[in-house]
């Protein structure tokens, strides 16, 4: 299946690329740099009788919005498929997504695993939908939509677990100002120790920040602020 990666930073245009092309089955044809570009190198490969299958689709663009165009693609009768690989977490613009047709939603900063998870349930759901004739019934329509939205749930690292993580999250995005980690497990009513583990992780994954904070005397004590409202 080949594939448009539309991506504004270069060096993530070089990572999706290569994760791409590791994977079998798929081939990158064209890497742009926004949406004007993307929009021409579309419309030459139809012309040309070669439509790329799958476009993975950064949503802040320098010349517009990834979900505009979206619109403008459908709206001239592009049938490429849309994998928005982007670092907007607003549930909101995820609603647009799917109401835009876009076919599954990653978030960055993501690994090479995510990406082949995506991908592979992608060349499941083709497969499943490649025959041509009518669907057998419901059983065959519901498995072939759960290929594609059902992705394994993304593995936390070792030691971790969901429910602590979203508390934890949800005390630090509710702060008005920057947490200890004391703070934080309190709040959450872990251990210093455990709540640190967590921030740390959401420092790593974009969705914090960690800064020194300086007292009158001693060493500055670090705090962790919420930042993905902003992302």
């Amino acid at each position: 299946m080949t594939v448009l990666v539309v991506e504004d930073d270069p060096v993530a245009a070089a990572a999706h690329t290569l994760y791409v092309d590791r994977e079998p089955g798929f081939r990158v044809v064209g890497t742009v740099r926004g949406c004007a570009e993307a929009l021409r190198f579309l419309e030459r490969a139809r012309s040309a009788g070669t439509p790329v299958d799958l476009t993975l689709l950064d949503l802040y663009l320098p010349d517009g919005h990834g979900l505009q165009l979206c619109g403008t693609l459908r709206a001239a009768g592009h049938t490429t498929d849309v994998i928005a690989v982007t670092s907007a977490r607003d549930l909101a613009m995820v609603r647009q997504a799917v109401s835009a047709g876009v076919v599954q939603y990653l978030l960055k900063p993501f690994s090479a695993a995510a990406l082949h998870d995506r991908l592979e349930r992608y060349a499941r759901y083709r497969d499943s939908l490649g025959r041509t004739g009518d669907a057998t019934g419901q059983d065959e329509v519901d498995q072939a939509l759960a290929l594609l939205r059902t992705p394994e749930r993304t593995a936390l690292p070792k030691g971790l677990s969901a429910p602590t993580l979203e508390t934890v999250a949800a005390v630090l995005r509710e702060a008005r100002t920057g947490l200890s980690a004391a703070a934080a497990g309190s709040a959450a009513g872990v251990s210093r120790i455990t709540a640190r583990r967590y921030l740390e992780h959401l420092v790593d994954t974009g969705l914090a920040a960690r800064e020194p904070q300086y007292g009158s005397v001693g060493r500055p004590e670090l705090c962790y602020r919420w930042t993905a409202g902003g992302a």
